[in-house]
């Protein structure tokens, strides 16, 4: 369908050379973004490039530090010259991101942006407390952003990623007794999700399909955070 076609858009994925910045990233590219991969490691920004290439999408690579506001301006305006303007910005990190990317969303009269949030937003935990509170906030600075930015045809959403196997959470199942088991217990879709499970959801938040969908926050999570055992 034609309200799913990215083509022509240039998207930025901040953290998209692995995981589920990669998931999205494949997404976009899959839909026909131009795809700027955005993170510090190059020799993985090459490989992921590269494998995006293999499969027909369009990207290239752009080193930043997301912590880093000069970096981030800097990330923004080759992503402008090298593709012609920022119409998606999937957010893995940084707030930075947003302020830096949303002039020229401005400027074009629209743009949408993807905010990576966590079970976290939703449960409380006894630990990573710090972690917790910014992913809390992570879904009230998307509300904010899409109120503020909705009279410039910006929309602005999270998504809430479930228990995800990457290589993070490959090494917490060995760090964690029980957690595998326990997770598959109350997960109603009974396996971990996949980067792959990301697609979708990035292709819809980015295109036309979601005009009138802004300052959501949706779970990825294979019903974990509506299964109450």
């Amino acid at each position: 369908m034609s309200m799913f076609d990215l083509s022509g858009k240039a998207a930025i994925v901040t953290g998209g050379n692995s995981g589920i910045g990669l998931g999205f990233a494949r997404g976009l590219a899959g839909a026909g973004a131009t795809v700027a991969i955005a993170a510090r490691n190059e020799e993985k920004n090459a490989a992921a490039v590269a494998g995006l290439e293999r499969e027909g999408g369009k990207a290239f690579a752009v080193r930043c530090d997301v912590s880093s506001e000069q970096e981030i301006g800097e990330m923004a305006r080759r992503v402008v010259e090298e593709a012609g303007g920022i119409d998606i910005l999937v957010n893995n990190a940084a707030f930075l991101c947003s302020k830096a990317c949303f002039p020229a969303m401005k400027e074009a009269g629209a743009g949408k942006i993807l905010n990576n949030g966590s079970m976290l937003s939703i449960f409380g935990a006894p630990w990573g407390s710090p972690y917790a509170s910014s992913k809390g906030g992570m879904v009230q600075l998307t509300k904010s952003l899409a109120t503020a930015w909705a009279q410039h045809n910006i929309q602005v959403n999270c998504f809430l990623p479930g228990f995800i196997d990457t290589p993070l959470t490959q090494a917490a199942r060995v760090q964690v007794e029980g957690l595998n088991e326990k997770m598959l217990a109350r997960c109603p879709a009974g396996r971990w999700g996949s980067p792959d499970d990301f697609h979708g959801l990035a292709v819809f938040l980015s295109s036309p399909a979601s005009d009138y969908v802004t300052g959501a926050a949706i779970p990825v999570d294979g019903g974990f955070s509506v299964n109450m055992l």
